[in-house]
């Protein structure tokens, strides 16, 4: 009897982790009837992290009051792992680009701020570690409104203008930024930050300039916004004796990367390595024969610390079959050398939003090829 494990991603605007892998497994079912068959969603420190933490640990769901990027009130909810005290949060929940429209993107206004109330709240509830997922962020802060969030009190060299009568602090203020004073009685669990991208915090390959045009900056934005976390670093490392600015990751999540170290005290580690630990995904891989990952796009990125890289690689060191489904596939070699066979749902006079709405019978349909080949 073929033993299968699927452990995809999700694919972003149509179908979360969980239902990627359902809709897989109900095409496999047509065509293997008895074949033995787990299910383990997958993430890589973006969207959907702490969901598969959760499921594959038990977990629960905790609610807390937070802000949005630009300072509503919301309700915020993190994973809680009662074994060990784990807290898994996306910083997306409270900073992320889907708490705005498109026309609320802006990034010289938006901030972490609510990612620090989530931080507190997990670490007033007794958190002996925190893992937090960097990814889908509507922010270019370097961590500022986290840091004001846990009582960190920054001085500026000029008077703050207070913007329309409203008490609104802007990101580019940070230009003017002259000293940082710790917060006295900050108690910290060890928090993770979970990544999937290398870049640094400034330069060409910074979270401004890589980030920043998707999160709506304009060209002057980008320049004040590049400056603006350039004096932030400046004075971190004048005050608080740390300088992060080139780790890879610190850029991730609009310079949270950078924040969560500095301020923080975090490690920065690779975010399907989290969630592969977490999940326990080695030794589910160990007994089975052939492994189905799948993602939205496969390309180029893919091999940067992505979940169907990260998948790929494990099943290579443990000599197992491993097959990819994608949404989109741009025929890059060294990514199909990962793989025994990649299948894509694009389909010729298909538009991409026809192929997003109907994911799920086409992944069904490409899986019960993928069948006929095991």
């Amino acid at each position: 009897m073929m033993k299968i494990l699927i452990a995809p991603d999700k694919f972003k605007g149509s179908l979360n982790a969980r239902e990627v892998a359902e809709n897989i497994a109900k095409g496999l079912r047509g065509n293997l009837p008895d074949a033995e068959i787990e299910i383990g969603p997958m993430a890589d420190g973006g969207e959907g992290t702490a969901e598969a933490i959760c499921e594959a640990r038990s977990g629960s769901w905790l609610n807390c009051k937070a802000h949005d990027p630009i300072g509503r009130e919301i309700d915020a909810r993190y994973a809680w792992i009662e074994d060990g005290k784990l807290a898994v949060m996306e910083m997306s929940e409270a900073a992320g680009l889907r708490r705005l429209s498109e026309s609320e993107r802006q990034s010289v206004c938006a901030t972490t701020f609510g990612v620090g109330e989530m931080i507190l709240d997990a670490a007033k509830r007794g958190a002996n570690e925190i893992v937090i997922g960097l990814g889908g962020s509507a922010t270019n802060d370097g961590g500022w409104g986290m840091a004001r969030a846990l009582g960190f009190k920054f001085d500026y060299e000029h008077e703050r203008e207070q913007e329309q009568g409203k008490d609104r602090e802007r990101v580019t203020e940070l230009v003017n930024l002259s000293r940082i004073e710790k917060p006295r009685d900050l108690n910290l669990p060890k928090i993770i930050a979970a990544v999937d991208v290398q870049n640094p915090l400034l330069g060409e390959n910074g979270a401004t300039r890589v980030f920043g045009p998707q999160k709506g900056a304009s060209k002057d934005e980008l320049n004040v916004l590049e400056r603006a976390l350039t004096s932030l670093a400046d004075v971190v490392a004048k005050e608080l004796g740390f300088d992060y600015r080139d780790k890879p990751g610190a850029g991730a999540a609009g310079g949270l990367g950078f924040g969560l170290m500095s301020f923080c005290g975090a490690t920065i580690r690779p975010g399907f390595d989290v969630v592969a630990e977490a999940v326990g995904l080695e030794s589910k891989m160990k007994a089975v024969d052939v492994v189905i990952t799948g993602e939205g796009s496969l390309d180029r990125q893919t091999l940067e610390g992505k979940t169907l890289a990260g998948v790929a690689r494990l099943a290579r060191k443990l000599g197992k079959k491993v097959f990819a489904i994608a949404g989109r596939y741009d025929g890059n070699q060294q990514v199909r050398e990962l793989f025994d066979e990649v299948y894509e749902l694009a389909r010729p006079g298909m538009t991409e939003k026809e192929q997003m709405k109907r994911a799920g019978e086409l992944l069904c349909e490409k899986a019960q090829e993928l069948a006929q080949e095991l």
